[in-house]
């Protein structure tokens, strides 16, 4: 079965009616059209990705209770985790709003740091304060979370950006 045509001469036709499969119609399909143009419509498996760390974080709780891992590292550990991606949202926010690249620079690079040394503190702290197995529970789980935190959001991030313009 021959797939090619015989190209007419010059200006008998358009070249792009004579490529291989193609038909006349919409460019796109049904299902490319009712595509969400909004990233963060993108879908149950983004949504997922985007909260996996707040998953593990309630996951890791019957663990901490079942296994007999000390309560006051997954408290500390779960409470700094908390605040700092509350932090790291209304950052994000304020920092969408604005215009100024300095100011957006600022509160992203702020926020990053401040949050580092919240959950570092919130370790610091917790070991201090309990014991020594409180403060290594709160650091396993703090670096746990932050793992899946930082890999999710490198596959996430790029649906996140607006689509360039053709």
């Amino acid at each position: 079965m021959d797939l090619t045509r015989q190209l007419p001469r010059r200006g008998k036709a358009r070249l792009s009616s004579y490529r291989v499969g193609y038909r006349p119609g919409p460019p796109l399909t049904t299902h490319a059209l009712e595509t969400p143009k909004n990233a963060a419509e993108a879908g149950t498996g983004l949504t997922i990705l985007r909260y996996l760390d707040l998953l593990v974080l309630a996951l890791a709780l019957p663990l901490f209770v079942l296994t007999g891992l000390p309560l006051l590292g997954y408290a500390a550990a779960a409470a700094a985790w908390l605040v700092q991606r509350v932090v790291n949202a209304l950052a994000t926010r304020r920092a969408q709003a604005s215009e100024d690249p300095r100011t957006v620079v600022g509160l992203l690079a702020g926020s990053m740091i401040g949050r580092g040394y919240l959950v570092a503190g919130s370790i610091f702290a917790v070991g201090l304060a309990g014991a020594r197995e409180d403060g290594l529970a709160a650091a396993i789980l703090s670096i746990t979370l932050f793992t899946i935190y930082f890999s999710t959001q490198m596959v996430v991030r790029p649906f996140d950006q607006p689509s360039p313009r053709r």
